[in-house]
């Protein structure tokens, strides 16, 4: 790789040629084979209150937020959220019954230099660890890339969340480090794992979603025949 040199012979970044100010993440509405992603919106609460009080507490335990346990504070929680004024919140439907199973948003939003967090992932557990969830995030990520047409695509957790940190590798974001005391919330102190995907990595991580997806990828019983990893390695 040559480094590019400024006038001083001080290295300095590439060149970002003709860049200009990405789009705010808006409406969204993308149908997959499993999964409908669409923005969040008040009809979703019944769906969504349903499937979490059906879940496992423990789900929460590395959210900023608890467990729904009644049906008007969520109902609450879900308008703000909609009217959320740094997030953008979308549900994640199964496309076979049209039922809301989870949500997550983007975050962090900064248009100016293209780069947007996945975040608040609250996955029902009807929806976690299915294909519905791994092509919602697939869905997610080329709204990010494809339409708004951002650089960096950002996912962070708390570095004790093994699920999530696991989560974030095997949907191909690349570990960055982990910031220390980076936040404090239900009153403990929370280290925050970082993990990135850019954009020009986004077609190869494109091309095994694709594959891993594939209805020849599952035996009749539904079980993956190979998996997210396994088809990364294809790719290199």
């Amino acid at each position: 790789m040559n480094t590019q040199l400024n006038e001083h012979n001080q290295p300095i970044g590439d060149p970002v040629l003709n860049w200009q100010e990405r789009p705010y993440p808006g409406d969204m509405h993308c149908t997959g084979d499993y999964a409908i992603v669409t923005r969040l919106s008040i009809e979703h609460t019944q769906d969504l209150f349903e499937a979490y009080r059906a879940s496992q507490p423990a789900n929460w335990t590395y959210l900023s937020t608890e467990p729904p346990t009644d049906f008007a504070t969520f109902e609450q929680s879900i308008a703000e959220k909609i009217n959320h004024p740094a997030a953008v919140f979308y549900a994640v439907l199964d496309r076979e019954t049209n039922c809301a199973l989870g949500m997550f948003s983007l975050m962090r939003i900064d248009p100016k230099n293209g780069v947007v967090e996945v975040g608040n992932v609250i996955f029902s557990d009807a929806l976690r660890r299915t294909r519905i969830a791994t092509e919602a995030h697939e869905l997610l990520a080329s709204y990010v890339f494809e339409e708004l047409g951002y650089r960096r695509y950002e996912w962070k957790c708390d570095a004790l969340n093994k699920p999530s940190f696991r989560a974030a590798e095997r949907l191909g974001f690349t570990y960055e480090g982990t910031f220390r005391h980076a936040v404090v919330y239900k009153g403990r102190s929370r280290d925050t794992a970082w993990f990135s995907m850019l954009a020009e990595e986004w077609p190869d991580r494109k091309r095994v979603f694709i594959k891993w997806l594939a209805r020849d990828n599952f035996d009749d019983q539904g079980m993956q025949l190979k998996s997210l990893a396994e088809y990364r390695e294809e790719e290199k």
